[in-house]
């Protein structure tokens, strides 16, 4: 009988040896005391300030001030991150609709009208369908900006007389708006 070669007999000898189990490690459960830490708890307190995975913004109604300057800022990056799909004007019928991607709704649906300032601030955030999340994209204020500048676009498709004050309609007569 011909001696192993050295090579094969070695891996031989280690798959002998005890391995530990990565899952058997010693470790604490999350109300398990510990002496390691002052308060004597395993678990430690969440740092002030932490936000949770997906949960973003408290806020449901948009905290920006909706002035010229929002609705300025919100409308350029609307026009660089939503515009491709949605199109200028917000209905779904962007230059990448055109090229055959699928097309998405249009912001002008009553569902859409109806929804709060916090589904689409999600939306941006987290995506919707074949929408990319847009989180690490748009800062929070951006995106507050993009939804004043949507609600914009709704509003100049869906305004109706009584939306505009007393004094701005248009007078009976003339057809001018009054002083």
């Amino acid at each position: 009988m011909k001696p192993l070669p050295l090579c094969l007999l070695v891996p031989v000898l280690l798959a002998g040896c005890e391995q530990p189990d990565m899952a058997d490690q010693p470790r604490l459960e999350t109300y398990e005391t510990s002496a390691a830490f002052n308060d004597g708890l395993a678990a430690r307190p969440v740092p002030e300030g932490s936000v949770a995975r997906g949960q973003g913004s408290a806020a449901t109604e948009n905290p920006l001030p909706i002035n010229h300057e929002t609705l300025t800022h919100g409308r350029q990056q609307f026009e660089v991150f939503c515009a491709p799909c949605h199109g200028r004007n917000g209905r779904g019928q962007g230059v990448i609709v055109q090229r055959g991607f699928p097309a998405p709704p249009s912001l002008h649906l009553a569902r859409l009208r109806e929804a709060d300032d916090k589904h689409f601030y999600q939306v941006i955030r987290d995506g919707y369908g074949a929408m990319y999340p847009y989180a690490s994209r748009v800062p929070e204020d951006d995106r507050w900006a993009i939804i004043a500048y949507i609600r914009s676009l709704q509003l100049s498709r869906n305004a109706r007389l009584d939306d505009v004050p007393e004094d701005r309609r248009p007078l009976p007569d003339t057809g001018e708006a009054s002083p």
